[in-house]
């Protein structure tokens, strides 16, 4: 992927959809099903010829830009617990490649998943989101710190819920993995931020 900050919005636009969803799916049960598939298919998509088809399409991410965007404005639109959540995927990212064994295992396991379900241009299935899921908690969840999810219980001790959170981190952790291939950084986020939220403006009208 080039370096450029738009393919570095775009990723942190996908990174700023899953924690939304994921906040969603805690708090109300329910979350927007065709941001749901469009993040978990940027797991599945491992060679794509542009960012955009790794999502779906652009249109995809309707829901990402506009997260992105409110958080770079700040207060009052800036969402602390959604910046926590993105933080911490950040972070485990940054775990996962001082951690060549378990991000083998990784790699590994959604290349399995891709080939035994037929995903390509499909609708993703509630059992390849549970194999998601799964991978989630046998990798990513055996590092420290784990992200703990706020959200009502009833909403948490769903199955399909806690799949589909656990999916969904994984796809926030794909994003970040994106958004440092595209050459994010912590500090271009920093320097950049006026120049991203000016990006995530032009993608949400475009």
């Amino acid at each position: 992927m080039k370096h450029t900050l738009y393919n570095q919005t775009i990723a942190l636009a996908g990174l700023a959809q899953t924690v939304y969803l994921i906040q969603q799916i805690a708090k109300h049960g329910s979350a927007n099903y065709p941001a749901i598939q469009s993040s978990v298919h940027s797991i599945l998509k491992i060679d794509a010829d542009s960012i955009e088809d790794i999502y779906n399409g652009l249109s995809q991410l309707t829901i990402g830009i506009q997260q992105l965007e409110k958080q770079l404005i700040g207060p009052p639109t800036m969402d602390g617990e959604q910046l926590s959540y993105a933080a911490m995927l950040v972070y485990l990212e940054k775990k996962l490649r001082q951690n060549p064994q378990l991000l083998d295992k990784i790699k590994s396991g959604i290349e399995s998943i891709s080939q035994n379900n037929e995903t390509s241009g499909c609708e993703i299935s509630r059992e390849v989101i549970t194999q998601l899921a799964d991978l989630y908690q046998n990798t990513v969840s055996t590092l420290n710190p784990r992200i703990v999810i706020n959200g009502e219980q009833i909403h948490l001790t769903d199955r399909e819920n806690t799949d589909t959170i656990r999916a969904l981190l994984l796809a926030g952790i794909r994003s970040a993995f994106l958004w440092r291939q595209c050459g994010g950084n912590r500090w271009k986020f920093v320097l950049f931020r006026k120049r991203i939220l000016s990006t995530a403006i032009k993608l949400r009208k475009s």
